[in-house]
């Protein structure tokens, strides 16, 4: 299913497990912002209609993000990647990623995100931020991610924004998705500051949609990330979930609440709170790989 949105592409809902609005691909022009997993490689094959991508631009590698990039570079041979450079290695060899996806995910693993192929070296194209590559600005936006990049669509001052500018489902809450393993909230705030200095027209975000109150919608984003990291500090992972749940209960209807839980499990956030928290209080030399 593809959404026109008002200027700088379209949405593709990639109805993950059959559920609608929890990821999005974002397509501008011949380009492909996270392309999501390769569970829903159909329906984005669907939507391009037979056009062949040039590049797929990624903001992170999470696999609701980006697992679907090998298997489309498979199909497409003249599409290149963008990638920043801490991704990079994961997506050439993601031996590593896979691994610890399935310490999330168990037996689940091929049901949410099907097949994830590696990615030849020579079609990448590594990322630092502050680069400006076909009308896209490229910023580095840790916090959710620490190779988690943001991307400037200068023509349309629409910027994508992966994860890092939260979730927010059919006008419902501003979440702040925590998973494991490298949440870094001071970075996450410095990435905030970044990409409203942009000043862009909108924000396409990944779970779910356009969003053009940029400003309120950033201040309430900055306002969850203080309550999450206050919950998180102060209770255990089950009383964590059930304020989180009841929160997004009280706001919306149980449908958009099975949604919001979908796009961004409780539990996994608490788990990256709670890491975050042990190596702000408490670094180790494991913590700091």
């Amino acid at each position: 299913m593809t959404q026109p949105t008002s200027g700088g592409g379209q949405l593709v809902d990639l109805m993950h497990l059959g559920r609608s609005r929890a990821i999005g691909a974002w397509l501008v022009g011949d380009v492909i912002v996270d392309p999501g997993p390769s569970s829903c490689l159909a329906q984005l094959l669907a939507a391009l209609d037979g056009r062949s991508p040039r590049v797929i631009a990624l903001t992170h590698i999470h696999l609701d993000h980006a697992g679907a990039t090998g298997a489309l570079l498979r199909r497409f041979p003249d599409a290149e990647v963008w990638v920043h450079e801490r991704g990079a290695p994961h997506l050439i060899d993601p031996s590593k990623l896979l691994v610890s996806a399935t310490r999330l995910y168990g037996d689940q693993m091929e049901l949410l995100w099907g097949e994830v192929l590696p990615v030849p070296a020579e079609r990448t194209r590594v990322l630092r931020g502050g680069e400006t590559i076909d009308g896209f600005r490229v910023a580095y936006t840790p916090g959710h991610a620490s190779h988690h990049v943001s991307y400037l669509h200068e023509a349309s001052g629409r910027a994508f924004t992966g994860d890092v500018a939260g979730v927010r489902i059919s006008g419902g809450p501003v979440l702040a998705p925590t998973p494991p393993p490298d949440i870094d909230l001071p970075a996450w705030r410095e990435s905030l500051d970044l990409i409203e200095a942009w000043q862009p027209s909108s924000l396409a975000i990944t779970h779910f949609g356009s969003v053009e109150e940029v400003s309120e919608h950033l201040g309430l984003l900055r306002a969850r990330l203080d309550r999450m990291e206050e919950i998180a500090s102060g209770l255990d992972e089950q009383a964590f979930v059930d304020t989180m749940q009841s929160e997004v209960r009280d706001a919306t209807d149980a449908d958009l609440a099975d949604t919001y839980e979908h796009a961004m499990s409780a539990a996994q956030s608490f788990h990256g709170l709670a890491r975050y928290l042990r190596r702000r209080d408490a670094p180790t030399d494991s913590d700091k790989d």
